[in-house]
């Protein structure tokens, strides 16, 4: 029988990142969700097709499970609820997983599909939602073969393609005051394209850049660990899918 030393408390002041996050993604589902709670297509964000009825109550589904996903993922990174709450950290990535993330990913196909905004924003909307769904089930599949440094890096990236889509908006305030002066220009006259090229830009470059910051962050974390950290067990996550 093998033992370990506890690895030391981290303070929640000591991880300044948590707090703004939070306050990120409270932000941004605040401006985002309440018109799609209406279920009046005439509030929708993204114009629904002519003659696709099926679009907007999936475009709502796709939503709300985006919504619980972007909710329970600021728990599931945050180091101390993770370590000190076990059960509310497997429960809230179970929730993650079966009740955000996945269903929201294969939504989101169908919807990237179907977009109005042009060929570059519909294939980067089913790269995005295939990445998303394809990383997630692997951090799933780690966690249940019980590679849990394997787990942690792989939800991390989850996590980053789950909150791409509000960095995309923030993107897309710089990239429009840029190119608004160049609709006669670049894109003659033609307002529509440019925003869809907006819009592009800005569906492309979120993921691409979170998911470079996350593995930066993960290669520099790696890095700092000691020897025998990294090969010790995780108690505090031994049980988390086990008993799914």
């Amino acid at each position: 029988m093998t033992t370990t030393t506890p690895l030391p408390k981290t303070a929640w002041w000591r991880r300044p990142w948590i707090v703004p996050l939070m306050l990120v993604v409270a932000a941004f589902l605040a401006f985002s969700v309440p018109p799609y709670l209406t279920f009046d297509p005439a509030h929708s964000r993204l114009e629904p097709p002519r003659g696709n009825d099926l679009y907007y109550p999936l475009l709502v589904a796709h939503v709300l499970f985006g919504t619980v996903a972007m909710a329970t993922a600021c728990f599931q990174v945050w180091p101390a609820f993770r370590a000190r709450h076990r059960a509310g950290h497997r429960i809230t990535g179970r929730i993650y997983v079966y009740a955000g993330a996945l269903p929201a990913g294969v939504l989101g196909l169908y919807i990237g599909w179907h977009t109005s905004a042009g060929p570059s924003v519909l294939v980067a909307n089913l790269v995005g939602s295939a990445l998303w769904l394809v990383v997630t089930v692997h951090g799933l599949r780690t966690a249940l073969l019980r590679r849990y440094d394997e787990h942690r890096r792989w939800m991390s990236r989850s996590f980053a393609l789950a909150m791409s889509i509000a960095l995309s908006r923030v993107i897309n305030v710089p990239v429009m005051i840029v190119l608004t002066p160049q609709v006669d220009s670049a894109f003659g006259g033609n307002e529509e394209l440019m925003r869809n090229t907006a819009t592009s830009i800005g569906v492309w470059l979120s993921p691409l850049l979170l998911l470079l910051l996350t593995d930066w962050i993960l290669e520099r974390r790696k890095g700092r660990r000691p020897a025998r950290e990294r090969s010790a067990p995780e108690p505090a996550v031994v049980q988390q899918w086990s008993n799914a």
